[in-house]
């Protein structure tokens, strides 16, 4: 899961504007498109279960969890700005921010261990058991190793470099329908 220079120095630029609007960022893709580029940030913020709801500057009522539309706001704002005093993006570009949503990218190894036991979509850099594209259940994260084992059809438990994963999300499974 490494991400391109030029990425990783859009997230290093834009992180701390990021971290003034009290959000986490989860990840950036950075997708170059010709004349008109697309640079999405995905931004996330812990679940606190015993939060008293707020009422927010729109009137709306919060619940204290995950992010709202006014955090996305804030943060499209202050990295926005942030933007056009560095101009790092040559030519136009389009600015999305959201949360990482039901089937978030993974862009860490951290990111996955909250997710043990979950359904996740793979792709690699490099084939293992002669796949390149996996739906596997997430069994173990070795961040020391910097590997994960996925367990695949027929109980095949298998060991994955993280340097060889190409793009990662979790699989959303409706908690009703298990």
């Amino acid at each position: 899961m490494k991400l391109s220079n030029k990425t990783q120095a859009l997230q290093d630029l834009i992180a701390p504007a990021v971290q003034a609007c009290n959000v986490e960022l989860w990840g950036i893709d950075f997708v170059p498109q010709g004349k008109r580029s697309l640079l999405r940030i995905y931004i996330d913020k812990p679940v606190d279960e015993n939060a008293a709801p707020i009422i927010n500057e729109e009137g709306e009522e919060e619940l204290g969890r995950g992010i709202g539309v006014q955090d996305c706001v804030r943060v499209t704002q202050q990295v926005g700005a942030m933007l056009d005093v560095h101009d790092p993006i040559s030519g136009e570009y389009a600015l999305e921010v959201s949360s990482p949503g039901w089937d978030r990218p993974f862009y860490k190894l951290e990111q996955m261990t909250g997710y043990i036991g979950q359904q996740v979509a793979l792709r690699l850099i490099s084939a293992v058991d002669n796949r390149r594209k996996f739906q596997a259940k997430l069994v173990a994260v070795d961040l020391e190793n910097e590997m994960i084992q996925v367990e695949v059809e027929k109980q095949q438990v298998l060991e994955i470099d993280s340097h060889n994963i190409d793009k990662a999300n979790l699989i959303y499974q409706d908690s009703f329908n298990k």
